[in-house]
């Protein structure tokens, strides 16, 4: 059984901060942007989580191993070094679905998100470590099968870009509403989805399903760990199977 801890990141009052006192310069917003996503990034994957930028100013990370105490120093170190704020909500759920949605609820009920009096909350409780198991986390890793001779080396950047957002976007919405899984674009062509238990056949299910909608086709490796890194490191070497073999899924769990 699957024991995913999530952790939902806010940045505070940031929609008002852009046009305060005046509207700031975009250039500017997309590197503090950016910047403050390589930060987080180091900070949870320093400590085996991932960590994803969806909106930039709403980021997901997979925390199963921090503390309370780790995201406190993370509240703390962000305030030190940049001109915003951001407040953590933290939980755990046997589908990341499940556990994404306590999270975000624990942030709503503190209050919205452009509250001005509403800095820096840090809400939820960890997973303890005696009830840690090897099996807490299933991570698949997605990519496009052969992107580079059909979309990279055939089409332009843009035509290629919306070819593969559109079979991220099929993966995305079906693995949400038929798994309970979060799937995240990190770059090229791959994707890389929390998910609670699925078999084979599910997983071969999802891949049929972006084929038949957009014409995308897919294959995945999956791989579990007790943290975010281990399961990940073993959905890559699933992959690389798949590319040796031909085969669409590959499970390494």
């Amino acid at each position: 059984m699957t024991n995913t801890q999530l952790t939902h990141i806010q940045i505070d009052n940031y929609g008002p901060w852009t046009v305060t006192p005046e509207p700031r310069r975009e250039v500017d917003l997309q590197t503090l942007q950016s910047r403050l996503y390589a930060d987080l990034a180091q900070f949870f994957g320093n400590r085996g989580g991932y960590t994803f930028f969806t909106r930039f100013d709403n980021m997901i990370a997979v925390s199963n191993g921090l503390t309370m105490d780790d995201h406190d120093m993370l509240q703390e170190s962000v305030a030190n070094r940049y001109p915003v704020t951001m407040s953590l909500s933290v939980a755990t759920g046997q589908t990341p679905a499940n556990a994404l949605e306590t999270a975000t609820e624990q942030l709503q009920d503190a209050g919205s998100a452009q509250d001005k009096s509403r800095r820096e909350i840090l809400r939820g409780r960890h997973i303890d470590d005696e009830f840690r198991t090897d099996e807490d986390l299933r991570i698949a890793h997605f990519d496009v099968n052969d992107a580079t001779g059909k979309y990279t080396d055939q089409l332009s950047e843009f035509d290629t870009f919306i070819r593969i957002e559109q079979g991220y976007a099929s993966l995305m919405k079906y693995m949400r509403q038929a798994y309970d899984s979060l799937s995240f674009f990190v770059g090229g062509d791959n994707i890389i989805a929390v998910c609670p238990e699925m078999d084979a056949e599910d997983y071969q299910d999802a891949i049929d399903h972006v084929r038949d909608d957009v014409g995308v086709e897919l294959k995945v490796g999956v791989g579990e760990g007790r943290r975010a890194d281990e399961a990940g490191m073993a959905a890559k070497h699933a992959l690389e199977e798949c590319r040796a073999t031909g085969v669409d899924v590959e499970l390494d769990c």
